[in-house]
C-alpha cells in the first residue's frame, strides 16, 4: 500500500491531507518541521511526499538531500501565493508538482490519481533510454545523433513531472512530435494531448478556442462551447508559436496558469482545469520578449524546462535514418518496395536541409510518387524546385579554336558550380552517368581544385561529394 509523509507547519493542513489520503486508502506519517520529517524517513521511506516550502527549522526542498533520486519517490511542494515562484525552482529541482494554499482538494485527488503510475513510468522511461541507443527511437521520435540523445534524455527527466516545457527549434525540426512524447511519457497520458497553433487562430477567436464561450456572448456563438483548457482537462495542452498569442491573452493565460481557473467568454463563472502546458516557438524566445511579442513574465513561467531541438543539417546521419523510416511507411502503405538509389543517398546527405524533417518527408514522398511501376527504386527528382529566371552568368562562352576536350572541361566544371556541387544533379544535367562524371573530374585534377569554388561551396554546405 502506498505510503504518504505530510510535512507542514500547520496541524489543520496535516490533518485535512491526512484524511484525504485515508478515503485512498493510502497510510501516512505527518511532520511538523524538517527535523520530524527527517525522523519520518529513517522509519519509513515513503512513496510519496507533500511539503510545504516554508518550514519552521528552513526549506522542504532541503528533503530532496535527503531522499535518493533512484528511489523514485514523488515530492509534491507546497506554497502560499506570494511564492509561487519558489514551488517553480522546486520543479526544476524535481519536484512532481506543486500545490498553492489554500489547498484545493480536487486538486490533490487529481495528483494521488496520477501518482500510483509513476514507478511504472519511470522504468518505461528507463527502458526507452537503452533502446534508443540500438533502434534509435524514443518514444514517437527518431534520431541516433548526438544531439538527439541529449534531447532524449532531457525529456526523460521531465515527462514525468508537471513542469511546463518550452520547446525552441527552427520550423519542421519536430516541436509538436517532441511535445506528443512528452505527453505519451508523463503520468497524464491516459488523458487528452491538444495541439494549438497560435499563429493560426483569428485574434477574434482565439480567447473563445482557448476558454469556451456561453451561447449568445457574441454574434453567431448559437451554442455553447467547450474551449481547449476545457477539453484537455487532466491532460496535455501543446501551445506552438506561443509568441503568436495577442498579448491581451497572454494574461488570461498567465492566470489560469497561477489559479489553475478560467472563464468561458460571456460568463463570470471560473471553472478550474488540470492541464500541462507546453509551448513552442521557432524564434529566439528572449528576442521575443525584448520585442514585446511575449510578456516577460509568461516567459518565465513556461519556460521551466527548456528544450533546444537541433536543426536537421546538425544531426548527421540521421537524415538517412528518417528518410529510410519515410520511405518504409509508404512502401507499407502502398505495398511497394522502393528503396532509395546510391546517388539519391548521396543527395540527401549532401544537402542543408532549411525545411528540417518536414522537407525531408516531402521530399520522400514526392520521389515515391515520381517512381517508376516497374522499378523498385525510387526517382531522382530534384531536391528543390524553383520558378525563378537562371541567375546571370550561367551561360559560358567558348572561343573559337577551343579543343572538344576543354569545351567539354569548361561544361561540365560550370554546370557543377550551377548545381552547388552536388554532383547527382550536374550528372542529370549534363546527360552523363555519375560514375562518368567522377572519372571527368578526377582526369582534370589540379585543374578541377583550381576551378573548384563549387565544391568548397558545397562543403560549406555541408555536403559529401567529396
Amino acid at each position: 500500500m502506498p505510503h504518504v509523509l505530510i510535512v507542514d507547519d500547520d496541524a489543520g493542513t496535516r490533518e485535512a491531507l491526512s484524511a484525504i489520503m485515508g478515503e485512498d486508502g493510502l497510510t501516512t506519517a505527518t511532520a511538523g518541521d524538517l527535523r520530524e520529517a527527517r525522523i519520518q524517513l529513517v522509519r519509513q521511506m515513503p512513496d510519496v511526499v507533500f511539503t510545504d516550502l516554508k518550514l519552521p527549522d528552513g526549506s522542504g526542498v532541503d528533503l530532496f538531500e535527503d531522499l535518493d533520486p533512484r528511489s523514485g519517490v514523488e515530492v509534491i511542494v507546497i506554497t502560499g501565493h506570494a511564492t509561487v515562484e519558489s514551488a517553480v525552482n522546486a520543479l526544476k529541482m524535481g519536484a512532481t508538482d506543486y500545490l498553492v494554499k489554500p489547498i484545493n482538494m480536487q486538486r490533490v485527488k487529481a495528483i494521488l490519481l496520477r501518482l500510483p503510475r509513476a514507478g511504472d513510468l519511470k522504468a518505461e522511461i528507463g527502458i526507452l533510454r537503452g533502446e534508443l541507443r540500438r533502434m534509435g527511437r524514443f518514444g514517437l521520435m527518431l534520431g541516433n545523433s548526438p544531439a538527439m540523445q541529449e534531447v532524449y534524455d532531457q525529456i526523460g527527466r521531465v515527462a514525468p513531472t508537471a513542469a511546463s516545457v518550452m520547446l525552441v527549434g527552427e520550423s519542421g525540426t519536430g516541436k509538436e512530435v517532441a511535445a506528443q512524447t512528452l505527453h505519451e511519457l508523463s503520468l497524464r497520458r491516459k488523458h487528452a494531448f491538444l495541439a494549438v497553433n497560435c499563429g493560426a487562430i483569428s485574434p477574434n477567436l482565439i480567447e473563445s478556442e482557448m476558454f469556451g464561450h456561453e451561447r449568445g456572448s457574441f454574434t453567431g456563438a448559437d451554442r455553447q462551447h467547450k474551449g481547449y483548457f476545457e477539453r484537455a482537462n487532466g491532460g496535455t495542452l501543446f501551445l506552438d508559436e506561443i509568441t503568436e498569442m495577442p498579448i491581451e491573452l497572454q494574461v488570461k493565460l498567465l492566470r489560469v496558469l497561477e489559479t489553475g481557473m478560467f472563464m468561458r467568454v460571456g460568463t463570470t463563472k471560473e471553472i478550474e482545469t488540470d492541464v500541462r502546458l507546453i509551448a513552442a516557438t521557432n524564434r529566439d524566445p528572449e528576442q521575443a520578449v525584448l520585442e514585446g511579442k511575449l510578456r516577460l513574465d509568461l516567459y518565465h513561467r513556461l519556460n521551466v524546462f527548456p528544450i533546444s531541438l537541433p536543426p536537421l543539417r546538425d544531426r548527421g546521419k540521421d537524415v538517412e535514418l528518417l528518410a529510410q523510416a519515410f520511405l518504409d511507411e509508404l512502401n507499407e502503405r502502398h505495398s511497394t518496395k522502393k528503396h532509395f538509389p546510391a546517388a539519391v543517398k548521396e543527395m540527401l546527405m549532401s544537402y542543408p536541409w532549411p525545411g528540417n524533417v518536414r522537407e525531408l518527408k516531402n521530399y520522400v514522398q514526392r520521389a515515391h510518387i515520381m517512381s517508376s511501376a516497374d522499378l523498385d527504386s525510387t526517382a531522382t527528382v530534384p531536391l528543390q524546385i524553383t520558378l525563378s529566371k537562371p541567375a546571370a552568368g550561367t551561360a559560358i562562352t567558348i572561343p573559337f579554336g577551343t579543343t572538344l576536350a576543354e569545351a567539354d572541361r569548361q561544361l561540365i566544371l560550370a554546370t557543377l558550380e550551377q548545381c552547388c556541387g552536388v554532383k547527382t544533379r550536374a550528372a542529370e544535367i549534363l546527360g552523363i552517368s555519375l560514375k562518368t562524371l567522377y572519372n571527368r573530374l578526377v582526369e582534370y585534377g589540379n585543374d578541377a581544385r583550381e576551378d573548384g569554388d563549387a565544391a568548397d561551396e558545397s562543403r560549406a554546405l555541408g555536403g559529401a561529394d567529396a
